[in-house]
């Protein structure tokens, strides 16, 4: 679960060193890893990589990612794609059929409002008195209507239309679940592209680490992560690791982020404001994230469907070998990750 190698320090210089990678800062060595040990390597902001070691990782299969200070995904370099042909033709015919996208893209978003209603009541379980439990309290039923809406829902843009709807519901009242710092740290509704407050410049990161994860799963057993069933087909877009991406949100990244804030493992002195009006976390609140994130795919959970208990980290790769396996006929059905 530690296999991602991500360098957030600006000025850092990736080169190949026989059969390992070598990170240096101002011709300072500060750390060398042998290439077998890793599955990816994300770099943030301003990091230079040798054309030797891109060669070196593609010939290995370790996707070497480049993101924006702030986590605004910019490029991958990657090697040929391995993976079943006859498996992302399958895909690809589906995704072209609305029908067929149907009852995957209804599975996704069931779980999606399921896991963030499940958010919602372990908050009012946890820390129902220390607010206004009322607010909550309506959230979880409204959610619930919604639940009840997507499962007899047979219209895909409807669908979308109630992810929606339950989105909002749900960040409506994502500040009832912060508990700490709450003069720092609260959500002014969802802002991405720049994030406009501490929550969300810390949502959007925590979202990026995840997607780059759930690519990789995709990757792994063969699927195309541009080609989805719920999101849109645009070009750039990976859309199929957003379908599978909602599943997570509430229960990995947002999660994450609230036991951050709640727990004060982040301040307000990690966040500064740019001219443009976005909000910019420090490389120490970066570093402090990343290490929280890897920490908790180390957490093992029993698998909703599986039954089996895996680390968390795993969750997705299970995810993407079971919708491989509905692809290919061997489920009837894509059981979505529920959170239990």
């Amino acid at each position: 679960m530690l296999n991602t190698l991500f360098v957030t320090t600006d000025g850092a210089y990736l080169k190949k060193a026989g059969e390992s990678i070598v990170i240096s800062v101002k011709r300072e060595i500060k750390l060398r890893l042998p290439i077998h040990n890793l599955g990816g390597i994300v770099c943030f902001g301003r990091v230079l990589c040798s054309p030797v070691l891109l060669g070196f990782c593609a010939s290995r299969g370790v996707a070497v990612s480049f993101l924006s200070s702030g986590g605004r995904y910019l490029a991958k370099v990657q090697g040929p794609t391995s993976g079943n042909v006859l498996l992302r033709t399958e895909q690809y015919k589906r995704a072209d059929v609305i029908s067929e996208c149907l009852p995957i893209a209804r599975s996704t978003v069931l779980a999606k409002i399921a896991n963030c209603r499940t958010s919602l009541q372990r908050a009012l379980r946890d820390h129902g008195d220390k607010g206004d439990s009322s607010r909550l309290e309506k959230a979880i039923s409204h959610l619930g209507i919604y639940l009840q809406n997507v499962k007899n829902e047979r219209d895909i843009e409807r669908i979308r239309g109630f992810e929606g709807y339950a989105s909002r519901c749900y960040f409506a009242v994502f500040n009832d679940m912060i508990t700490a710092q709450k003069e720092s740290f609260m959500l002014e509704g969802r802002s991405r592209r720049p994030p406009q407050d501490n929550v969300n410049a810390l949502l959007s990161f925590a979202y990026t680490l995840v997607l780059h994860d759930v690519i990789s799963a995709l990757e792994s057993v063969g699927l195309d992560p541009q080609v989805g069933f719920f999101h849109r087909l645009r070009p750039g877009r990976p859309s199929l690791a957003l379908d599978l991406l909602e599943e997570f949100r509430p229960v990995l990244a947002d999660r994450l982020v609230l036991s951050l804030i709640n727990l004060k493992q982040v301040d307000a002195s990690g966040f500064s404001r740019e001219e443009s009006g976005g909000v910019r976390m420090d490389d120490w609140t970066r570093k402090v994230v990343i290490s929280s994130y890897q920490k908790r795919k180390q957490d093992e959970i029993v698998h909703p469907f599986l039954e089996e208990k895996i680390p968390f980290g795993m969750a997705f790769f299970a995810q993407a070998l079971l919708l491989a396996r509905f692809l290919r006929g061997d489920l009837d059905g894509y059981p979505p990750f529920f959170w239990k």
